[in-house]
């Protein structure tokens, strides 16, 4: 698939096909999509309204809680307002998801797309460890998305269970750990039911705030009025630049609509974000405020604004509305946790992490897959974070910083697209990225406040993980490197082979990592065994910086002689590197492949110590040991298991 659309200005772009691979198909109706997006996209933006106004008011930090008066409702509510304007719409849905790589988003994907594009700028490498940064901060957010959203909604039950407290915390772990452990089954059942369920819930979120809207519908005109979130500023100063680390709150997931972007395509996106997720959630917002500025006494605003949503619900109907509430949060776990799986395929494609098991649930929905490294890992994170804080509001104090660094650094991205890619001048696109940036260091910085009581976790996981990532990236380029440098050129080893060993019978498939040199595994085979196979492929899978790569694009086969073939075959960071499979089209070298008559030769690198590492001590220990633990090439080439020969070799980095 070609990537046209990013070279020039984004108002011209095509939108990118909508649902492409992922199970949605081209034909899907509008409609459809923004329903669907409904219920995948806006999970996690969509339940903040649980917890995210309440905890602007709270004490953080050693800053003083907000009063609940007049004055300081509709400066918060204009922050939301403003900030769901700026971050959401104006940067994500109108401007950044513009810039898609074959019509998927997210932090990997526009990452590919640079290096794609200005593969000889030196100013990419700096991009790339900001994008592997990004990526590494998301592993962060997943596992705080899904403890801070089961846990708020677990505590709306005290509110229909007496007593319930001592419960709250062993129910969500109960809740977590029986949602991880259904990942297997696939969500394509689940997933058909995801609409309609966030439907209900952003409908009651309208309702529940129009009930309360009718009392002070002037509300309104103070939200979107952008003086009171000034004049909050002005007034307050320290203390406002501190809640403005909890307004984020309502804005974390606004990244997801970038990064599922490829799943519904950005007009379904867009569509339902403008028309109906936005106006639904300020609705609850200024429902919210219009509770508390309805109270006689500073007591009892004081009261409500421990706990607003909950405390907003009619008794007659809390019971339905907090099971939504807690659906809706199951819903927006589940999304980010299959998020993770499909950002984990990505990196695995493009070379940043080890390989993986992947399984694919559903035989029609490419992108339903499930890792289960992926996934007991972050059931065990996400059950320690709950264990840890105990509490949703100790969990908020954590949350938003992993969300704001990634939000800032999608901006640093966007700048090289706009300058780079797109030839924007700077009179046109440095107001907007200098606008960008000013919001997304704003967030950025009241969250750092929340280092020392919580946000130091997310920032250690992300620093973990980019460290895993870049150590393995940098890992994979010296061994290439080691295994080349003084290589045999493949060309006169065809020739002097020939004379060497016996031709039999069949094809023999040696994977190579690179498409230059002859594998290891070759010059074992003719050390050991002294055979060569009549027809021997030298076979390369390369992964392109784009989503899916076309099938005329799909193969290169080079003869080299003497029945020894160079190939290489293309495939995009989506797609399944399934080798026989991709192998049964391919008729470029002498003719088609009978599997039963096929051989699939290995290599399987040993590491040894090195008089001149190529990494500090720790770092190559590090690789050596992802390297010993990454899935087998076998599994994750699909070779069939009783075709396959691995012959060991020992490399120095």
């Amino acid at each position: 698939m070609s990537s046209t659309a990013n070279t020039a200005d984004p108002a011209s772009a095509p939108a990118p096909e909508q649902g492409h691979g992922h199970g949605h198909g081209h034909k899907a109706s509008t409609a459809a999509l923004v329903v669907g997006a409904i219920g995948v996209v806006f999970g996690d933006i969509g339940t903040s309204p649980l917890y995210a106004f309440r905890e602007t008011f709270a004490s953080h930090h050693g800053a003083p809680g907000i009063s609940p008066d007049a004055d300081h409702i509709h400066g918060v509510l204009s922050l939301v307002f403003w900030s769901m304007m700026m971050v959401v719409t104006v940067k994500y849905v109108l401007t950044i998801m513009r810039a898609d790589n074959g019509g998927e988003g997210g932090s990997l994907a526009l990452l590919a797309l640079i290096k794609r594009r200005a593969s000889t700028a030196g100013w990419t490498r700096p991009l790339v460890l900001l994008g592997v940064f990004a990526t590494a901060l998301f592993y962060g957010d997943s596992m705080i998305t899904p403890a801070i959203s089961v846990l708020s909604a677990t505590e709306g039950v005290k509110y229909i269970v007496p007593g319930f407290e001592p419960w709250i915390v062993p129910t969500a772990v109960a809740i977590l750990f029986g949602l991880f452990a259904i990942q297997s089954r696939g969500t394509d059942r689940v997933g058909k039911l995801f609409g309609p369920v966030m439907l209900t819930y952003f409908s009651m979120l309208a309702v529940l705030g129009v009930m309360h809207l009718t009392a002070d519908p002037a509300i309104i005109l103070e939200t979107i009025n952008p003086l009171n979130a000034l004049r909050f500023f002005a007034d307050d100063g320290f203390v406002a630049f501190v809640a403005l680390g909890s307004v984020v709150l309502a804005v974390t997931g606004a990244e997801a609509l970038y990064a599922d972007m490829g799943h519904f395509g950005r007009k379904p996106i867009g569509i339902s974000w403008l028309t109906f997720v936005y106006p639904a959630l300020m609705l609850n917002y200024m429902g919210q405020g219009a509770l508390i500025l309805s109270q006689t006494s500073p007591e009892a605003a004081a009261a409500l604004v421990k706990d607003p949503f909950f405390l907003m619900i009619p008794d007659m109907v809390r019971v339905p509305v907090i099971v939504i509430a807690l659906f809706a949060t199951i819903i927006a776990s589940q999304a980010v946790i299959s998020g993770a799986f499909s950002l984990t395929q990505q990196a695995i494609q493009l070379g940043f992490i080890p390989r993986m098991e992947i399984r694919h649930t559903s035989a029609s929905a490419a992108g339903q897959i499930y890792i289960p490294a992926v996934n007991w890992g972050l059931m065990v994170m996400v059950i320690l974070l709950v264990l840890f804080f105990q509490s949703s509001t100790n969990l908020a104090a954590a949350y938003g910083i992993a969300v704001t660094g990634a939000m800032f650094i999608d901006t640093l991205l966007l700048a090289a697209v706009l300058f780079s890619l797109w030839k924007w001048p700077l009179w046109k696109g440095l107001p907007l990225v200098i606008a960008f940036l000013i919001v997304d260091i704003a967030y950025f910085g009241a969250n750092l406040i929340k280092v020392p009581s919580g946000g130091w976790v997310p920032l250690l996981i992300g620093f973990v993980i980019f460290t895993l990532l870049t150590t393995w990236s940098r890992g994979r380029e010296l061994m290439r490197a080691s295994m080349t440098e003084g290589s045999l050129p493949i060309e006169i080893f065809a020739k002097s082979a020939q004379n060497s060993a016996t031709r039999v019978p069949g094809t023999a498939v040696f994977m190579a990592s690179t498409n230059s040199g002859v594998p290891s595994a070759l010059l074992h085979n003719i050390k050991h065994n002294k055979v060569l196979h009549e027809r021997v492929l030298i076979l390369t899978v390369q992964v392109r910086g784009m989503p899916y790569v076309d099938e005329a694009e799909r193969y290169e086969c080079k003869s080299l002689g003497n029945g020894f073939y160079r190939v290489t075959i293309y495939c995009g960071f989506l797609e399944e590197t399934d080798v026989p499979r991709l192998m049964s089209t391919l008729t470029l070298c002498d003719g088609a492949f009978d599997m039963m008559q096929t051989s699939f030769f290995l290599s399987r690198q040993t590491l040894l110590p090195s008089s001149k590492p190529g990494m500090a001590i720790w770092r190559e220990k590090l690789f050596a040991w992802m390297l010993r633990n990454a899935a087998s090439a076998m599994a994750f080439f699909r070779l069939p298991t009783n075709r396959v020969v691995e012959l060991g070799s020992q490399v120095e980095i």
